[in-house]
């Protein structure tokens, strides 16, 4: 597999570091998922059916969404989940793609570094009937993404024996 991750400095500043290892483990999903045919990308191999490579990927370009576009720019949900079907984010559709949801997420993730690039780390909006700081958002989306990096070695290595960093 073709690592092109990128190289999280040993030091720097605060948002120096929390975007490094934010595109660090953005840049794993892609890792995981390189080399995936599609019928690999939609097979579940864990109990949920839901958690496939493509789930996940497609999962966490709505989480990108939502938590930079929608929490902290106030734009409107254009996520396909309801609280009819809170997994339809995860649910791989006809005619989705690994390489088209892989495209998917990485215009996601460019849209959200321009946001977090925006915004001081301090900076606050109303949540859930109280505040929260794009800091927060930043941490929060490298341990979301850390989870779900994980899930996919999991998942990479039932499927093919693949496994690495």
């Amino acid at each position: 597999m073709k690592d092109d991750r990128v190289e999280v400095p040993f030091t720097g500043d605060e948002r120096t570091l929390l975007t490094a290892f934010l595109d660090y483990l953005r840049g794993t999903i892609g890792f995981k998922c390189a080399g995936l045919s599609e019928e690999q990308a939609r097979r579940a191999v864990l109990p949920s059916q839901l958690n496939t490579a493509a789930g996940v990927v497609k999962h966490l370009r709505w989480v990108e969404n939502y938590w930079f576009r929608v929490v902290l720019c106030g734009q409107p949900s254009e996520a396909p989940y309801t609280q009819e079907d809170p997994d339809a984010d995860w649910r791989v559709e006809p005619g989705e793609t690994i390489s088209g949801l892989l495209a998917d997420y990485a215009s996601e993730c460019a849209a959200s570094r321009e946001v977090a690039a925006g915004l001081d780390l301090d900076h606050e909006v109303a949540f859930r009937g109280g505040r929260i700081s794009a800091r927060w958002v930043l941490i929060h989306m490298i341990e979301e993404t850390g989870r779900h990096a994980g899930h996919l070695d999991v998942v990479r290595e039932l499927l093919d024996g693949a496994t690495g960093e």
